[in-house]
């Protein structure tokens, strides 16, 4: 089998600590650190288990200057702004990445869904495959051939075949499906009548978004309940659904790195010892940073 490209999407991991450990704990500044903390554990997890060589690690630097909200001022308008001390966390997270030598994938115009998309059809062309490290089911439409996806907490992990069983289309479905049902998370609407279940038979009679808009004229005689009335509002919605479309599929083109931008590379002891410091991490998992790091564990006297 081909090597992997591990591909980590980091957000999901760092709310996933931000909402599930306690705030109590802090830096030695008094600022919360709870989220920084559970994503170490993870990434320490990964790193001690995986030996990742070729690996990056993509942050949502996005968070309300990304294209698609140019396309649609309403795209993700239901999210809260991440406050301050969450957002201070996320830079802790971007810091530890890059003291242990581990890629980081960011940028002001493109959401790490795309980071990934890109850095895994870079890898492909290098003869690797890629393994996606996220929940985010909009990730499942990259995968191909031997690809897989693994959310590594919950320990579940599918690869192409697999999606269907899990969302009810196939991978290379997922963002037609998603413009036609919409999605609640990112605040894109769908065509109104349409849900998961009849978007998925649609697509299951049609193979693709194109062709059910090509071929309107043969919904109303479809076996789904309402398809008539579907027929019609996607008569009207038709510009709605392509303009979904191009918010639910992630870009491939958001960078270009060569190869080696997705390697491991030397690690920052002096920096890895400075943040363990300010965030107070404790002396074991201090010696388990400094092991991933491959470098020898420092003086552990807390800061």
């Amino acid at each position: 089998m081909k090597s992997p490209l591990y591909l980590v999407d980091a957000s999901i991991y760092v709310f996933r600590a931000w909402h599930s450990l306690p705030p109590e704990m802090t830096d030695t500044g008094g600022w919360p650190v709870h989220a920084v903390h559970g994503f170490a554990r993870f990434l320490l997890e990964l790193l001690e288990r995986e030996r990742p060589q070729h690996i990056a690690i993509a942050f949502d630097e996005a968070l309300d200057g990304c294209f698609r909200h140019r396309l649609y001022p309403a795209y993700k308008a239901n999210r809260e702004p991440a406050p301050e001390e969450l957002r201070r966390q996320f830079a802790h997270c971007k810091a530890l990445c890059a003291a242990l030598g581990l890629p980081v994938l960011a940028h002001p115009e493109y959401e790490a869904d795309d980071l990934i998309g890109s850095a895994l059809h870079i890898g492909r062309a290098a003869g690797l495959r890629g393994l996606v490290i996220s929940a985010d089911k909009d990730l499942s439409q990259l995968l191909v051939d031997a690809d897989e996806q693994w959310d590594m907490p919950r320990q579940q992990r599918w690869g192409v075949d697999q999606v269907k069983a899990r969302y009810g289309v196939h991978a290379h479905q997922i963002a037609d499906y998603l413009a036609l049902c919409g999605d609640a998370v990112d605040n894109i609407p769908g065509i109104p009548g349409i849900g998961a279940k009849s978007a998925a038979v649609l697509l299951a009679h049609f193979g693709s978004l194109d062709a059910l808009l090509a071929r309107i004229d043969e919904v109303p005689f479809l076996r789904l309940r309402g398809a008539a009335a579907i027929a019609a509002r996607l008569r009207e919605q038709r510009a709605q659904a392509l303009l979904f479309r191009q918010l639910t599929t992630v870009a491939c083109d958001a960078l270009a790195p060569p190869l080696a931008g997705l390697q491991r590379s030397q690690p920052d002891g002096q920096m890895l010892d400075g943040l363990a410091r300010v965030l107070r991490m404790g002396p074991m998992t201090r010696r388990r940073l400094f092991a991933a790091a491959g470098l020898p564990a420092p003086d552990s006297t807390p800061a």
